[in-house]
């Protein structure tokens, strides 16, 4: 029930028996302080609250309290909260979102305004007790909390009255809080700005009109910030019965351990990347088949393409044409293929004006066409200028997928990957098709449902916390371990992050498939740790990571970063003690039990390929690094 002791407070929730750790990582009796937790709202602002059992000035103990804003953001200094304060009043939050500073007594008593409270961690220091941190938008951390008594879950039920409190997919300890309207979901999508829309718009947009929104913008993975900080139902996340809404009950034991590789990596082996693929006739028998396809794959993963090879290569890269095509063969596909795209393109472009105006799905489609080629690699020579058939090439084949793919359509980022196409090869016919075999590598990122996005950045997190612990202890600690800022590296496979130039280069090296399917994530994992020094070395947090990661691109060696890439790899495999997980992503089997020594269990492509991996990448030490095919 709530208590009301005057009429301009309201007393929401209260938990006695909640002790305040000073020194938490060296915990004894000196250091812990019993008092109340409170969520106090006055004036129509809540506020989260902690005071000790017995304040030094008798009577109850002291509360701070905070208003809201007032006419222009101005602070209203005769605001009477109807008894005598015991603090300062805090600083209004102004229209600008300036931080509201955390106010501490001497007594370590506290009051954060819940629009100011970032996230809830919880946590164990030493002697096994369980702690909530808190930690303001600001990026304060307050002093840890143990609930002696239990009412963690109360205290989450409390909370979820005036905000939203969502799980790390990669965390299960951390929840970030958002209000119930879609202003924090905003900030986020504004932060990283993940393509050229304004997050603000597009996430009103979509809460409002989820349907119409998924037309619109960047609108079929707006849900990602919601949804992906909410991991996948299992065992240990799973709510209970009672209240499906309420957090895990902080009380519980499990969750509370950092979990590690647990295995000690060896030296990072030496890479060298060879030179481009220069030669094509060689690799064709008399009929124009393709000899030796993982050869060329190994040529391409060490050194791309040259320019004048580009627009063959790629089509067998892509899947337009197999790998044992013959020259006739590959005519009769172009011929059979083209038919095939003029059929889909006179579907949408024989709809009238008058037909489209009762097709929404359509028209939704044209729209978001129309804006997005308008801002395409428009400094591209190819797409630059008014009238530039390029552009008139790129509507229309985006088009056309549309109609290749219904149950897709179109999302904001699709152009992304047709542009290096369409320029490649000239064609719109070929490019249709190498863009649907380019689709066929990541459409799942672009549904609605956003689980390979989810995925994919939980199997990045894994590969990090393999590799780099402390790096990853530090994102965790700033809040950052979902690894939410890497969504449009992976999104668009580094599109926006590298040159025109280098794009095209590193596309041909992942459309190999070599080392691993998830080589991409290797890429990802190499960028992060040439940033190790400037993130962990310096004062960061989650708002200013993210800006740092956006301010990454066109400043990354694509070189430097494939070997490193490849350095990473070759130094997992060797690992003895890899965890499941990482195998699984390097796409090295691990059999169960019941598989081992069957002459039925499957192996991946990569492991058949190496033979014996520690053999394999024994051999990295040589001048041209290994051989993968």
């Amino acid at each position: 029930n709530e208590v009301r002791p005057h009429s301009y407070s309201t007393l929401i929730f209260e938990k006695e028996g909640v002790y305040l750790h000073t020194n938490a990582k060296r915990s004894n009796q000196d250091t812990t302080i019993p008092g109340f937790i409170r969520i106090v709202e006055r004036a129509g602002m809540p506020a989260l609250e902690w005071s000790p059992l017995h304040d030094e000035r008798g009577s109850t103990p002291a509360v701070l309290y905070s208003k809201k804003d007032g006419e222009g953001g101005e602070e209203d200094t005769n605001f009477d909260p109807g008894y005598e304060p015991d603090w300062a009043v805090i600083s209004a939050v102004k229209k600008d979102r300036e931080h509201v500073p955390v106010k501490e007594s001497g007594q370590w008593s506290f009051s954060l305004p819940l629009s100011e409270l970032y996230s809830i961690r919880r946590t164990r220091f030493s002697l096994g007790r369980n702690f909530l941190v808190l930690t303001s938008r600001g990026g304060d951390p307050l002093p840890p909390l143990h609930f002696h008594r239990g009412g963690t879950r109360e205290l989450f039920r409390a909370l979820q009255r005036y905000i939203i409190l969502d799980q790390s997919p990669v965390d299960g300890r951390l929840f970030l809080a958002y209000p119930h309207d879609s202003g924090a979901l905003s900030r986020s999508f504004d932060k990283l700005q993940l393509l050229d829309n304004g997050g603000s718009d597009l996430v009103s947009r979509f809460i409002h009109d989820p349907y119409a929104t998924t037309f619109g913008g960047f609108s079929k993975v707006t849900n990602f910030f919601k949804d992906a900080l909410r991991p996948p139902e299992s065992p240990i996340h799973s709510r209970t019965a009672q209240d499906p809404n309420v957090p895990p009950q902080s009380d519980e034991e499990p969750g509370f351990e950092l979990i590690t590789c647990g295995a000690e990596l060896g030296p990072r082996p030496d890479v060298t990347r060879g030179q481009p693929l220069d030669k094509w006739e060689c690799f064709l028998d008399p009929e124009g088949r393709v000899k030796n396809p993982e050869k060329v794959k190994e040529l391409v993963f060490r050194g791309g393409i040259t320019p004048a090879l580009r627009k063959e290569v790629w089509k067998f890269l892509l899947g337009f044409y197999p790998w044992n095509s013959t020259v006739k063969e590959r005519e009769d596909i172009l011929r059979v293929k083209t038919d095939e795209y003029f059929r889909m393109k006179v579907q949408w472009k024989s709809v009238s004006e008058e037909q489209e105006m009762r097709n929404s799905l359509l028209r939704g489609y044209r729209s978001l066409i129309e804006r997005d080629v308008s801002r395409t690699d428009r400094h591209n020579t190819f797409f630059s200028g008014d009238d530039n058939p390029g552009l008139t090439l790129l509507h229309d084949v985006l088009m056309t997928y549309c109609m290749y793919n219904f149950d897709l359509g179109y999302v904001q980022g699709m152009s992304d990957l047709l542009s290096p196409l369409l320029f490649v090869t000239q064609n719109e016919v070929e490019s249709f098709w190498c863009l649907t075999g380019f689709m066929e590598l990541v459409h799942q990122n672009f549904e609605e449902s956003q689980e390979a996005m989810k995925e994919q950045l939980h199997q990045l997190s894994n590969l990090l916390r393999a590799l780099d612990p402390e790096l990853c202890h530090f994102l965790d600690s700033q809040d950052s371990g979902s690894l939410c800022f890497c969504f449009r590296w992976l999104l668009i496979w580094f599109k926006r992050e590298f040159s025109f130039e280098d794009i095209l280069i590193l596309w041909e090296v992942l459309w190999t498939r070599l080392p691993c399917n998830n080589f991409h994530l290797l890429i990802a994992c190499s960028i992060l740790e040439s940033q190790r020094g400037e993130l962990i070395g310096s004062n960061h947090d989650f708002n200013t990571i993210l800006k740092h990661i956006n301010e990454l691109t066109m400043k990354l060696d694509l070189q430097t970063v494939l070997r490193e890439a490849e350095g990473i790899y070759l130094q997992l495999i060797q690992c003895k003690e890899l965890p499941p997980e990482v195998q699984q992503v390097l796409g090295v089997c691990v059999p169960s039990s019941s598989e081992e020594g069957s002459p039925d269990s499957q192996s991946s492509e990569t492991q058949r390929l190496l033979g014996q991996p520690h053999a394999a990448a024994a051999s990295s030490h040589s001048a041209c690094g290994p051989t993968y095919p």
